[in-house]
């Protein structure tokens, strides 16, 4: 638990902190330029889900967060996060998650702020983010990657052991 908590509330707090930053220096709507054409600092609110899907559904995304929260309590107590691996998965995850839902109480919103234009079809530009979104989808590759690996590590124990005893 000791792990968990030393990842997530520091990225926890370095999120609450960069979107009160935005809140206290930024108007809502207002762009600030940080490398031309491909990054600026915006401030944008978002009552849904990524990409502003489920808008207007903070109440639902409250308790969902709530939810999440309690089943990943349960698992981890259960040992279903073995590992640094997993373990950091579940810290990142837990910060995104705790950092919307500190945004969703506190505003009615979650508050984005980093926003790139990649230059590509459907991604001109990329919906803003922030640190929270982040720290999820960092959670959801590890998580992904830690799977393909586990698959293979239990494939490879399953084999019969071809060396003579």
């Amino acid at each position: 638990m000791k792990r968990i908590l030393l990842i997530a509330l520091p990225l926890f707090a370095l999120d609450q902190l960069t979107k009160a930053l935005v809140v206290h220096q930024m108007d809502i709507g207002d762009a600030r330029p940080v490398i031309a054409n491909f990054f600026e600092l915006v401030h944008v609110i978002n009552t849904g889900a990524a990409f502003g899907s489920f808008k207007d559904g903070n109440l639902f995304f409250i308790a969902l967060s709530l939810l999440v929260i309690g089943m990943l309590a349960f698992y981890y107590k259960r040992g279903a996060f073995p590992g640094r691996g997993p373990q950091t998965g579940l810290a990142l995850f837990l910060a995104g998650i705790l950092g919307n839902l500190t945004d969703r109480l506190i505003h009615g919103h979650v508050v984005d702020f980093l926003s790139f234009d990649l230059h590509v079809p459907f991604a001109d530009p990329w919906p803003a983010f922030n640190v929270a979104d982040s720290c999820i989808c960092v959670a959801a590759v590890i998580f992904v990657v830690h799977s393909l690996f586990e698959k293979k590590e239990a494939e490879v124990a399953k084999r019969p052991d071809s060396s003579p005893s």
